[in-house]
Order: C-alpha cells, then structure tokens, then sequence
C-alpha cells in the first residue's frame, strides 16, 4: 500500500513537473510574437518630422526607431517578413537614390555634350571669321594695288595730255629739184619711201613740206609751192598719209634753214634750183598708247 502511495506521488508530482514545461515553453513561443507587435507598434506611433531635410530625393527622411522592444536593437527570433517589411523603405530610398544618380549623370552628359557642341560652333565661326578677314585683307591689298596702278597711268596721261601739242622733230628728209622742174626723180621717190615706211601704224605725227626755189618775187614761190605739191601728193597717194597730217609751205627763194650743227655761226645761203625739206614731227601721242596697252595687259 506504501509503495503505490509512493508511486502515485511521483506521478503527480511528474504531472505538475511537465505542466510547467509547457506552460514555461508556451511563454517562451509567444515572446517573439508579442516582441514583434510592440516593435511594430513602437514604429507605427513614432510621429513624423515636421519639416523637410535637405535631401537628394526631396522627401522626408526615415525616422529612427528610438525604442528597443522587448529583444533591443537585434531580434533574434524575427522573421524573413518582418525583415523584409522593416527594410523595404530602406531599399525604395536606395532606389529612388539610384534613379537620381542616373538622371543626373545624364543631364550631366546631355550639358555636356551641348557645351562641346557650342564650342565646336563658336571655333568654326571663330575660323570662318578669319578666313574672311584673310580675304577681305587681300582683297584690300588688290585694291590698293590697283589704285596705285591707276594713280601711275593718271600722272603718265596728264603729262602726256600736257605735252600732245608740243611736237619735236624726228627725221628730216631734202629732196633737191634741177633748176625750173617739179616732177620728182626717181632718188627723191627713193628717199620719200623710205621716210614714210616708218611712218605705218603711228600716231600722233606730223609732216611739215617747206618748198624753196631760186628765182625772184611771185615766180620763186609758185616754183616752191608746185615742188611741195608734187611731195605732198607723192605721200598721199603711195603712203596713204592723211592729208590732215601734211603741212605744206612755198618759201619762194627765202634762204634755206642750216640745220647742221657743224654750221656753227655761218649764215644761211641762198640755193639754186629747188629745194624741198621734209620734216617728221612727233608728240607723245605714241607713248599714251603703249602706256595704255601696258595697262590693259596687266589686269
């Protein structure tokens, strides 16, 4: 009978044993869960700040949680969900961070690349500019050169312009007539050739017919004047020389000209027969035409 009193105590006191393990073991599975609502709890009532930071986002920073629950900072029984929930601002922070970053970095590109742009731009217009004064510079020197060049073919032609009337002698030419003729011999046609082959295709020229014959009065000069005809009209005919060109005088037996600077002092002397001098007179027409030839030739 002592033995099953006994046995029935220790039963009982098993029993009570194993109802406070499970009791105790009960409490511990539910320290987590309580833990995880007062943390959340904890959270839920923080209150928000007020005012904005100055941050990259523009949005209000994350509140701190200043409470430790019942496990402090570090749970050792939270779960992947309520890690996940507890990190899911962080990690949309960092996303939007990461968006940032790169909306910037392409706005950076983007004034980037638009400032080479630019300065690619204002060199090519720097060099163009350039380019355009380099020519309106050789333009300018073009145009100096030519003034000059006509300021020179100005002073050439007034100087010619002042002396087209002032005519000096070129060549001179006698032809010598037998006493009472006026037709010409075959040397004065020999001699009158020759004087007028040179004078083709010139200009600004005169010929000047000066008739001298032996004799008195009014005979004399009518004898010089038919000799200076026949030369005249020996010119005109074989030489095409235009008569406007000619200058014809009959002298009579007024005493020829020495022309001959070995005559020094000595006094002219009457001739007999006849005489007709010819004399070549030349102005600077000849040389206003070859200046302007030249000119021509040069642009």
């Amino acid at each position: 009978m002592e033995c099953k009193l006994a046995l029935l105590k220790s039963e009982e006191v098993s029993m009570k044993n194993k109802m406070i393990s499970a009791v105790l073991l009960s409490g511990v599975l539910a320290l987590p869960v309580f833990a995880q609502d007062n943390s959340q709890s904890s959270t839920a009532t923080v209150p928000a700040a007020t005012t904005k930071a100055d941050t990259a986002t523009g949005k209000t920073p994350l509140a701190n949680d200043t409470r430790e629950g019942f496990w402090g900072r570090v749970n050792p029984f939270a779960r992947k969900k309520y890690v996940a929930r507890q990190t899911q601002p962080i990690r949309d922070r960092i996303n939007e961070l990461d968006e940032l970053t790169a909306s910037n970095t392409k706005q950076i590109k983007d004034v980037d690349s638009r400032a080479q742009q630019g300065i690619q731009m204002a060199s090519a217009k720097a060099n163009e500019a350039d380019q355009h004064a380099i020519e309106a510079g050789t333009k300018a020197q073009a145009a100096q050169q030519t003034a000059d060049q006509a300021h020179t073919r100005l002073n050439s032609v007034e100087q010619v312009v002042t002396n087209i009337d002032q005519y000096q002698p070129s060549t001179q030419t006698e032809i010598l007539f037998k006493p009472g003729q006026t037709v010409l011999s075959k040397n004065a046609k020999t001699a009158l050739d020759d004087m007028a082959t040179s004078l083709k295709g010139q200009r600004g020229y005169v010929v000047e017919v000066q008739g001298f014959s032996s004799g008195k009065g009014q005979g004399a000069i009518s004898n010089s004047q038919k000799m200076a005809e026949s030369v005249v009209r020996y010119l005109v005919l074989n030489h095409d020389i235009p008569v406007y060109r000619i200058y014809l005088v009959g002298m009579g037996n007024a005493p020829a000209p020495v022309t001959s600077a070995a005559a020094g002092d000595a006094k002219p002397k009457r001739i007999n027969g006849g005489r007709v001098e010819i004399s070549l007179l030349k102005n600077n027409l000849e040389q206003l035409a070859s200046t302007s030839t030249a000119g021509q030739q040069q642009k």
